[in-house]
């Protein structure tokens, strides 16, 4: 299974892309959320993604940095359905309160040739807390990570031989979370800049964590490898550099601070 970093950054960066990210194999893409615009076609180009191998999408909240690109997303492949370019149907999964929002604004900002393949070939489907379901061939699970600001979902996704990579979402972990994220092999957790930058970022205001608190968690937890994303982007250069160097005082594991378009191989 190969992961791809669309993007790193969080609501309001420009110098890299909104957090999204693609699980991919055997020739077929498992989209997590598509940041705030067509930017995601751009993202899945620059990464060599073919967009036709998309079959299944999920979208952990409705906050517009992480589902207005999945709109997109859903109008290129109901182009491609037109023109006999995809094979196929898309699975668009997330909780109920995402679903009805992008229903809404299909319904709304969609072309009738695109609508119409909604139900048909471009399925919503609205997942419940620990719900399982088969993706990429491997039995993935939805859980609500108890967001403090809107409803939230992270996943977690087996792939060989019992392995799981698990993504918390945008916030903090949560304890209650334990049973998706102990035993993990892989743990994506938000880091939204340095401890000792906290002052400037104000990170607890908009309840996120730093770098220092996430490699905390991690450790804790026994993580062997960790990636942090949703950061700020004042530090684009030396992003990677400094948050390794901060995060290395907390943990012991194998750390990464992708930039955008970086992937991993599991």
């Amino acid at each position: 299974m190969k992961l791809t970093m669309l993007g790193t950054g969080m609501a309001m960066v420009t110098a890299c892309y909104n957090t999204c990210f693609i699980l991919e194999e055997k020739d077929e893409g498992f989209l997590i959320d598509g940041g705030g615009g067509n930017g995601i076609l751009v993202q899945l180009a620059k990464a060599g993604i073919d967009w036709k191998s998309i079959h299944h999408i999920f979208i952990t909240h409705k906050h517009i940095d992480h589902i207005m690109g999945v709109l997109w997303v859903i109008r290129k492949i109901g182009q491609g359905i037109n023109r006999g370019e995809y094979e196929g149907c898309v699975e668009i999964f997330g909780h109920d309160q995402v679903i009805p929002i992008l229903q809404d604004m299909a319904d709304t900002l969609l072309q009738d040739k695109i609508k119409k393949h909604i139900g048909s070939r471009i399925n919503f489907r609205v997942v419940q807390d620990g719900e399982n379901r088969q993706i990429l061939g491997h039995e993935a699970t939805f859980f609500d990570i108890l967001s403090t600001k809107d409803k939230q979902y992270g996943f977690t996704i087996e792939y060989g031989e019992g392995k799981r990579l698990t993504c918390c979402g945008d916030e903090p972990y949560n304890d209650q979370n334990s049973q998706y994220v102990k035993g993990s092999e892989w743990l994506m957790l938000e880091a939204f800049c340095l401890d000792g930058e906290a002052d400037v970022f104000d990170p607890y205001e908009k309840h996120h964590s730093t770098v220092k608190e996430a490699c905390e968690r991690a450790q804790e937890l026994e993580i062997p490898n960790l990636i942090l994303y949703h950061t700020e982007d004042t530090h684009m250069e030396r992003r990677k550099e400094l948050y390794e160097a901060e995060g290395r005082q907390y943990y012991r594991g194998n750390l990464c601070v992708p930039d955008d378009l970086e992937s991993y191989i599991f």
